[in-house]
Parts: structure tokens; sequence; C-alpha cells
């Protein structure tokens, strides 16, 4: 009896595990209640306050034994052509063949059946000869791109890959200490590493039980106890982030304040859990009265130019909290800034503001490796204009509050939604590009850019039926919305090919504004995924396996991951608004998170309110306050005292619009093209099934071949791209234009030249423009026949590196005494100041005879840094586009 007792029970036990609920399930993992199951990897929440996850991550154990590398000079890619590596097929052996610096290798093998064992040491060779005998011959080296490196501004020889510790972030490698070091031989450098790094912590049993007293924060329960623990964890880790000068630390690895990530994050989450915290490391974020962009590409502002995110977040803590003195600090801040984006990022063409893409500001991992920092400030990107429109949008609501004129700043911002209608929106695909590039004739790149996309719905640049089709049609990988899509070819993950965690927030939202059940229900799985298995907010993972080792960098602990997961509790499963007249509530839960939700101790402004959400959907059956329905699930902002808000859902399905899942996919190279007399020829693409041609930033045809005949015209510009057989375009190829009347007019002519120990440059010399020297300088410049010409300068900039600091200089051009706009001289390498290149153009009408041109710096060409504004100028050029 006892016997047949234990046998029932035991297949009771089965019945119910099998039975168990799911939240979300697919081939790659299952989301339970209690628990994340992804094949042997299981993370289980045994109380809200404690999780235990046997997480081990898969990246040493599928090394591969081919290693792709580069060497470099001056940690730039220099050395070979894109889509060229150096390979070795590792054995047995632990030192490379000696190679050549510049010289092109064979095709590498693609059957590797095997994998490299972890913390295998490995010395890479190579005969740097070319490169010092040129220097000691000419005085400078020339890459295979006719860039010079002059011997005097030489730092180092380094490599750089795609296998760790190898790394393809070409300005970060000496810090990453590769350096390739001198041996007996004086042309002979190397470096040994350990490939395929093994930590034993990375692979061991987690176990995270919280630590921190949360008594006097909001208090979440639901029947989903993975969601209540990884809000408290969550919680935990945002209490940890708070340094001791109360600002928002970035993550575990990253100290200080940062701009956009402080941003998105108050906008998520701190402008309700932390108002004064927020406050204090916004106001971290300002100088001369006006919002800093981060150190950056190019040297930060205006090649970065999504400081904005700043006015979101300062709006969202203003709405949060009612402060008036607030809402009188930021206003002239906010003012100040846009004045200057206005008059140094506008195109008045389309309407739109220049800059590099919001948060995706490693230049590699988002645009193609043609484009220098100048041709990042020209392109025009989707998240960074919708940031823009709402930052109008904020500053005319300010204004109008403030009793001012407000006209503005409304015409302002429909004017840049216009543009992204206008010329980003994709009909056929159902959702945007993901920005406008290609230096002097702007063409739109197809990609999808995640973060852009869901800004876009959240801030009403799409209309209803916009989100609709961008949420339901976007592509969706196994482990989540990916930053762009499709990926960049040869490019490792971080931006390129990668999740990140506050960035499928945010496409959760839109998803549950424009009520899309399965796309929403999908992306709590993934953030919930995340969370569970590595016990921490990490900042990104690989797209392929959705681990958070692999990608370039990343850390614990991220301040917009927690803020992210803390926002799908308050901003989702209890549908929390902000707005000026109080607190709106329109919650959208999937069906598999039916029950009750409670979310108590929740202090907005002088009220403290314990909510409750019972079932699924999003509609409200009714809402009530302390037992009194409510015309709508609102508190007004004036409310004081404790209260009770209880919602009753519809209990409504709403996913009638679908998902569209993707594997992910990797886009075709970059085509290289080159011009031989009157002929365009590039290299063939493997796996292009046509190449698109462009003139002038507009198609002009699809081809199978591989070479064009050009015509004799006075002026054009050429791009092709390689479509793929699922209809994926590649990246563009560099310009190349085509001129009969170009002009050079050397500056130092008509300005005292510089006596700096520089090479390298035209004519006789070149100019130094500084904050103390040649503030303004005025050329007077005879052209034959009236029209259009372009207008640009060719110049060095060795301030700072090409990825970080905020030394770009800028000036002002000013042609028969017309404001033009801005020249942007970005940063070109630590003291590289004999590495030349050019600014953006301007397209100017210029008159028959002597035309007036004055390059001076203005006051809104002061740069983040304030102090050094400094750049050699060369000569001015003017081509004819007529």
């Amino acid at each position: 009896m006892k016997k047949s007792l234990l046998l029932i029970l035991i297949a009771f036990a089965c019945q119910t595990e099998k039975k168990a609920p799911m939240l979300y399930q697919s081939d790659t993992f299952t989301l339970y209640p209690n628990k994340v199951v992804q094949d042997s990897n299981i993370s289980e929440a045994l109380s809200a306050t404690h999780l235990k996850s046997n997480y081990k991550s898969p990246s040493s154990s599928t090394f591969s034994r081919l290693v792709q590398f580069k060497f470099s000079i001056n940690e730039k890619d220099n050395e070979l052509p894109v889509g060229e590596n150096h390979w070795v097929l590792i054995d047995t052996e632990h030192e490379s063949p000696l190679l050549t610096f510049g010289k092109i290798p064979e095709a590498e093998p693609t059957d590797i059946k095997t994998y490299l064992p972890v913390n295998y040491n490995y010395t890479f060779k190579v005969d740097m000869s070319p490169v010092l005998k040129q220097f000691e011959d000419k005085g400078y080296y020339e890459a295979f791109d006719g860039t010079k490196i002059a011997k005097t501004d030489f730092k180092g020889f380094y490599i750089a890959g795609g296998s760790e510790p190898l790394s393809w972030d070409f300005v970060n490698l000496n810090q990453k200490g590769l350096e390739l070091q001198p041996t007996n031989n004086p042309n002979i450098y190397s470096i040994t590493v350990t490939l395929n790094p093994y930590n034993e912590a990375n692979f061991q049993h987690k176990e995270w039980q919280l630590q921190t007293d949360l008594s006097n924060r909001p208090h979440y329960s639901s029947e989903q106890p993975i969601v209540d623990a990884l809000f408290n964890l969550s919680l935990e880790e945002a209490t940890k982030n708070i340094e001791a000068d109360s600002t928002l630390r970035t993550g575990a690895k990253w100290g200080g304040v940062w701009t956009r990530d402080v941003s998105y994050s108050t906008v998520l989450a701190f402008a309700y859990h932390e108002p004064e915290v927020a406050k204090i490391s916004l106001r971290k974020k300002v100088k001369r009265n006006r919002i800093i962009q981060d150190t950056g590409s190019g040297g930060a502002w205006p090649v970065s130019s999504d400081r904005t995110t700043w006015v979101l977040a300062a709006w969202e803590i203003y709405k949060v909290t009612g402060d008036e003195d607030w809402l009188n600090e930021i206003y002239p801040i906010i003012k100040n800034t846009l004045e200057d984006d206005y008059k140094t990022i506008y195109d008045a063409k389309t309407g739109m503001f220049s800059g590099e893409s919001s948060f995706l500001d490693w230049r590699e991992q988002t645009y193609p490796k043609w484009m220098s920092n100048m041709d990042i400030y020209v392109s025009e990107n989707l998240g960074t204009n919708v940031v823009h429109y709402q930052a109008h949008k904020v500053l005319a609501e300010i204004a109008k509050l403030k009793g001012d004129s407000n006209d503005v700043y409304l015409q302002q911002a429909e004017t840049i939604k216009k543009g992204i209608n206008t010329y980003l929106w994709q009909k056929d695909k159902g959702y945007y590009a993901q920005y406008l590039y290609g230096r002097n004739d702007l063409i739109a790149s197809p990609k999808f850019e995640a973060l852009g996309e869901a800004l876009s719905i959240l801030f009403d640049v799409a209309s209803k039926n916009q989100a609709k089709t961008i949420v339901s049609k976007s592509p969706i990988t196994r482990f989540g919305v990916t930053c762009i899509y499709p990926q960049i070819s040869g490019i490792p993950p971080y931006h390129n090919d990668a999740i990140w965690p506050f960035v499928q927030s945010y496409w959760n939202l839109a998803a549950a504004k424009a009520g899309n059940e399965a796309v929403l229900n999908q992306g709590l799985a993934s953030i919930y995924r995340a969370g569970g298995l590595f016990l921490t907010n990490y900042e990104n993972m690989v797209a392929d396996t959705g681990d958070f080792l692999g990608t370039e960098i990343n850390s614990d602990r991220m301040l917009w991951s927690m803020a992210g997961n803390l926002a799908m509790v308050h901003r989702v499963f209890m549908g929390m608004s902000f707005e000026l007249d109080g607190l709106y509530f329109n919650p959208v839960v999937p069906r598999g998170y039916d029950g009750k939700k409670s979310l108590t101790n929740f202090k907005y402004r002088n009220a403290v309110l314990n909510i409750t959400v019972n079932g699924f959907g999003n509609k409200i059956k009714f809402a009530s306050m302390d037992g009194k329905l409510l015309d709508k699930a609102f508190v007004p902002s004036d409310l004081t005292g404790n209260h009770t808000i209880d919602i009753e859902l519809a209990n409504n399905t709403f996913d009638e619009d679908g998902i569209n899942f993707v594997k992910n996919h990797v886009a075709l190279p970059t085509v290289q093209v080159t011009k031989e007399d009157s002929v365009l020829k590039w290299k063939p693409i493997d796996g292009a099934v046509t190449y698109e041609i462009y003139k002038n930033g507009k198609l002009l045809e699809k081809s199978t071949n591989t070479s064009l005949s050009i015509p004799d015209d006075n002026y054009a510009s050429y791009q092709v791209c390689a479509i793929d057989n699922e209809g994926y375009t590649g990246f563009l190829s560099e310009p190349i234009v085509v001129s009969k009347d170009t002009q050079l007019f050397e500056i130092e002519k008509v300005v005292s030249k510089s006596d700096l120990p520089y090479s390298n440059y035209s004519g006789t010399g070149f100019v130094e423009v500084s904050l103390e020297k040649d503030r303004v300088i005025t050329l007077n410049i005879p052209v034959k026949k009236a029209g259009n010409y372009l207008l640009d300068v060719r110049y060095s900039n060795g301030s700072g590196p090409w990825n970080t600091e905020n030394k770009c200089a800028i000036r002002s051009l000013f042609v028969n005494d017309n404001y033009q706009g801005v020249f942007v001289f970005p940063q070109r390498g630590t003291d590289e100041w004999s590495d030349w290149g050019f600014s953006n153009s301007k397209k100017i009408h210029l008159n028959a005879g002597v035309n007036k041109i004055k390059i001076s710096f203005e006051d809104w060409n002061t740069n983040m840094n304030v102090d050094v504004n400094t750049a050699m100028l060369d000569y001015l050029r003017i081509i004819s586009v007529d």
C-alpha cells in the first residue's frame, strides 16, 4: 500500500512538473514563473530575495583554432584593405610563421572542426622592415590606401584580431596590452598572448541573496517569483550604484556619470526611484550652462550629438516631482543647448540634425570602415533625430509653462518629424532606416536600429499605424532584439551582433504601447532570461549565443540595464506614465503573466500608493482608489496621504499583429570601388546576387557586373553596394568623386604659416587655428562662373585619439557675409599632427568673380573641452558640382 501510494505521488509530481505553466518557450530557452531553463543551464527563484543559477558560459569550449588578425601602426586599421586579414590555423605549435607587414595573405581555410584548448600561449611575429625602410627613406610610410604615416608621428606597432585577448578595437590596442615589442632583430617585432583565456569563476554555480535593506523602497510581488526576485536584485544593484557624491555610477566597471547612460536610465526608472540622485547626476553633465556631450568619436560634439537625451531625463524628473526650482534650473540649459545645436548640426535640406547614432558611439560597430569621424558628423541618424524632436517638444512645453513664446520650438520639432518620415521611413519594410550617410550625397541605410525605432513610437514620431508595423515587422532574433539588423561583416559583437537589455527595455515599452503581445512577451523573456541566468544586469550579450562573454567589453551591474529591469514592473505591468497633471496607469500584461501584481510603498510626490493590478490584457475593466471607482486609472499630482489603487484588467488578448522572428544574419562586406580611367571597378563579393550603383545619391542601376563605364561629367559621386540572396544590403562603398573643376587655395598664402615641425602638407606650409591664433581667416576666392560648389578644408587635428576625448575643432563658415554653417575638424590621433584629412563639405552658391570666404571662431563653436579648439589648416578645396 505504501509503495503504491509512493508511486502515485511520484507520478503526480512528474505530471505537475510537466504541466508547469510557462511564461515563454522557444527552441532556445524556456521561462517559467519561478525559473529559467536553457539547455542544462537553470536559474531558479527560491524566493523573492534568493536566486540560484548554474549558468556556464560556452565561450571557452568553442574557441576556434583559426585566428584572424592584422598588424597596426599607431592603433589604426592601416595595414591591409578591409576584408583582408592575416590568419593562423593553430595545431600544436605556439609560434606563428614570420609574417610581413602589408603582404596580402592567402585565403583562409573554412573547414575547422576542432577547438583550441584554454589558456593557450602563442607568439605572433612580424617583419616590419617595409615600414621602417620607408620611415628612413621618405620620412613616412604610405599605407595601402595612400594614407601617409609620418615617422615623427610614430608611436608603436600593434596587433588586432578577433580571438580573445586580441581585439578589433584598434583605438584601444595599447590599453589592452597589444603593442608589439622589438626582438634581437631590429626589423622583427613580436608579442606573446594567452589565447582562449579561461577563468574558473565564470563557470561556477552562482547564487544571489538580498543583502540590502529595501524596506523604504517600493515592494513588488506577483505570481511570477522570477520577476519579483529580479526586481529586488535590480533595486539592490541600484542602491550599490549610488556613489559617495550622490551620483549614479554607470556600471560596476565604469565609474562616473555619462550623459546618455544616466539620461536613458533616468527616463526608464530613476526619475521616480531616485529623483534627487538623478538631479545631482544630471548637474554633473552641465558646463557653461549647456549640456555636456560625453567624450567620444573624433572629440565628442558635434560628431556625437545625442547630449539632448539629458533633456528627456530632466523633463521626466519634473513630471515626476513637479519641482519648480528644477524647472527654472533646466530651462536655460536646454534652450542654450538647442540653440547651439541648431547653428551647428541642423540640415535645412532634410530638416534633420546630423551626428552619430544615439548611444552607438563606436565607429566600426555601426558604420562602414571607410567612414571617418567627419563622415559620421555628416550622417543623420534615426534615434538621434527622434531625441532632438522630443527635446524641442520639451522646450516648447517648458516655454509655455513659463509664459514664453514656444512657436519656434514647435515648428522645429515638426520639421524634424517631417524629415524623419520623409527621408527615413521605409514603406516596403514597415520600419525606419537607421541613418542617411554618404558624405556629399546622403542615402538611407536600410538597416534596422532598435533604439531609434522604439523611441519613434514612444515619442509619437511614428503614427499609430506605423507603430504597429514597426513592432510587428522589425526583425527579432532568438535571444531578443539586436541593436542593429542585419549585422556588419567582420565586426565582433558589441553594438554590432549584440543585444542590450536597456535597448530591449525601450523596445518592450514600444511593443506595449503599440499593443503587440507576442513581441512584448518575447522581450520580457529576453530580459528575465539574462538576469536570471547571469544573476546581475550585464550591459550586453552576444546575439547568437545570448552569452555575456564574447562581446568586446561588458560590465555587470550596469545602470541602464537595471533601470530597464525595474521599468518592466513600473512602466509595463503597472503601466505608469507621469504627466504634468498626474500619474496615469495603463497596465499591459501578457496572458502568461496573469494573476495579482502588487506594488506597495510607492512614493509619488506627497502621496504613498499601494497599487494592485489583477488579470491580464491591455484594457482596463475598472479601476478604483480607496474602494471608490475611478473614471480613469489616474491620480492627480496634488494627491496627498496613503492610498490604495486597484486595477482590474479585461483579460483580453492582444496578439493579432504577430512577431517577425528571424535568424541572425550578417550582411555582405562593403564593396571596395576603384576608378581606372573612365571605368569603375570592384572585386566580386562572395554571396552577392546583384550590385546597386548610385550616382549623386540616386540609384543609377542594378547590375551583376563588377565594373561600370561612367560618362565624362563635370561632377559625379558614385557608390556601390552588394545585395545578398535574402535581399539584405551591405554598406555602400566609399564615394568615388569625379570632378573636372577642382581648385585648391593654399591658406598659408594669405595667413602667416605655422613654424610647427609637421609634414605631409601641401604647398609651402599650413596655418594653425586655435583660440589664440587666427580666429578669423578671410579668403577672397575668384570663380569663373556662378553656380553650386562644394567647399571643404584639408586639415589635421592631433589633439586626441579617434575614439574619445572632447577636442573636436569647429569653425563657422561665412560666404559673402552669409552664415553657411560650420566646418568640423575631428581629432585624427593623439599628437598625429601630420595625419591629414578633409573636413565636412558645404554646398554653397558662389557668384562669378571674387567671393569672400570667412572661416572664423564664433561663440557657438565652443567644443566640449572649451579650452582646446585647435587644428592645422592646409588648403581650401572648391569643387564645382553643376
